[in-house]
């Protein structure tokens, strides 16, 4: 029995066989994935969705156990088979014993950012020179590729459904045998095998991609459903990006908190897919505005967002890109902070050219200085946001007017109708001196005063986030 109940959408691992179930209860393995939809009557049993087949069905309580968090080790690696720089000869002393279809990949050491793929085959070790064409990767320059990843597609860990079309490994093509067996970098691990392990890689067949939603730096961020389910997936191609990104999915295996957006998991395919929840603030407002969505609505949100924050301001992460289209509003009404691509561990002196200027506290586009404090800063522009029912910040200013407008002093006038203790937790937020800022479990007390002041009985919404559709093209 768990020491405590799992909420819908929980995501366990079953920890023994059942293969003869009763009807309606769930087949499943052990170490298969389910996704709990509901708790029965008796507190023992569940009913749950199973990953892997998509079959719905009843399942004991003993037989599961949440996901674990994922370790974030160096170690670790999405290219067990990729050995760096070395020569062709170390390449060959790597690939001893012989055996049919061992290989690795290589950086030639002739042609430094060139690669190269290592095959064993007979008694020889066949080098074959990777080609750069367009942006993708080829090595007959008939079938190209996103990167290596995508050309190798290595055979998953037994039991676990193939990730995609497994190129040289189910097909030789141009090279003179299947790729069988990765030769290991010393003092590595399989990033594959490590998710598989601890229940964080998904199925690509469950995986259903809509629109594009966005575009990063690293890639597009599209729309999507998961076994029923709508999720927001960042697609990173890039393979040495795809490799920092593992960080960022360690980092959000071990954050839950009912504020902060949950991650799915992540699927190898053409790079690296991560799946999360999906939702957006600013269309929610926008689409609904005053009449549907009341003051105590707006403040619930702001609190949700502000316990989120208190969160990762407790175990020293600081998000750099807060803001309202950051935040996912859940069909039960709950608002969660998203987006932790660019959340570091707390330091000084990190890169701010990715930063949008508008949320941006002043210490941190000046002098590159990121802290909890600099969120703060983003806060009180995403409160203005809130209560302009999602209008973009700082209207009719250019981002060179608004650097330079706040850098003298200037901060944003309330929105209409914004109350006004509101308006002064804003200004709180937007001090020139970051010490002088309020941390944000004060900001959370305060929006909970504030809250039942405001009646938190209050009719709150009347609409569900999906009720209404949401208009195409308005994404921010």
């Amino acid at each position: 029995m768990p020491t405590r109940r799992w909420a819908p959408g929980t995501q366990c691992i079953t920890k023994c066989e059942h293969t003869r179930p009763k009807p309606g209860e769930l087949a499943f393995h052990k170490g298969d994935v389910v996704t709990i939809l509901e708790a029965c009557e008796s507190k023992s049993w569940y009913r749950a969705k199973h990953h892997a087949s998509g079959q719905e069905g009843l399942l004991a309580a003993g037989a599961l156990r949440e996901r674990e968090a994922l370790s974030a080790d160096p170690k670790l690696s999405l290219m067990p088979w990729f050995h760096g720089k070395i020569s062709g000869q170390e390449a060959v002393q790597q690939l001893q014993p012989p055996e049919d279809g061992l290989f690795l990949v290589r950086e030639s050491a002739r042609h430094p950012g060139d690669y190269v793929l290592c095959v064993s085959f007979g008694r020889d070790v066949i080098h074959y020179r990777v080609l750069h064409r367009d942006g993708r990767l080829t090595i007959d320059e008939a079938v190209c590729f996103c990167n290596l990843m995508d050309m190798v597609e290595v055979r998953p860990p037994p039991g676990l459904a193939p990730q995609s079309r497994m190129h040289y490994s189910k097909d030789k093509g141009a090279i003179c045998t299947k790729l069988v067996k990765p030769k290991r970098k010393q003092g590595t691990k399989s990033a594959e095998e490590e998710l598989a392990k601890a229940g964080w890689l998904l199925n690509l067949q469950h995986l259903t991609l809509g629109a594009r939603i966005g575009e990063g730096e690293f890639g597009a961020v599209l729309q999507g459903e998961y076994l029923g389910q709508k999720v927001a997936v960042k697609n990173i191609k890039c393979d040495v990006t795809a490799q920092a990104f593992l960080d960022e999915t360690a980092v959000m295996t071990k954050m839950q908190h009912k504020n902060l957006v949950r991650l799915l998991g992540v699927i190898l395919h053409q790079g690296l897919y991560i799946v999360m929840e999906h939702g957006n603030l600013v269309n929610f407002l926008r689409t609904r505005g005053r009449a549907l969505v009341s003051t105590p609505q707006l403040l619930q949100f702001s609190l949700h967002v502000a316990e989120g924050m208190e969160y990762l301001e407790s175990k020293k992460l600081v998000h750099r890109d807060l803001a309202a289209r950051n935040i996912l509003i859940s069909e039960d009404l709950v608002a969660k902070v998203s987006d932790f691509g660019l959340a570091k561990a707390e330091r000084k002196g990190l890169d701010s050219s990715r930063l949008p200027v508008k949320w941006t506290a002043p210490e941190a586009l000046k002098h590159g200085k990121f802290s909890s404090k600099s969120d703060v800063w983003s806060f009180g522009v995403l409160l203005w946001e809130v209560f302009s029912y999602g209008r973009a910040p700082y209207p009719k200013m250019s981002l060179k007017e608004v650097s330079e407008a706040v850098e003298k002093g200037y901060r944003m006038e309330p929105p209409e109708g914004c109350p006004a203790p509101i308006h002064a937790l804003m200004g709180s937020c937007w001090e020139a001196e970051p010490a002088r800022r309020p941390p944000f479990r004060k900001l959370a007390e305060k929006l909970a005063r504030e809250l039942r002041s405001a009646g938190a009985s209050a009719p709150m919404g009347g609409q569900d986030a999906d009720s209404c559709p949401l208009p195409r093209g308005q994404e921010p």
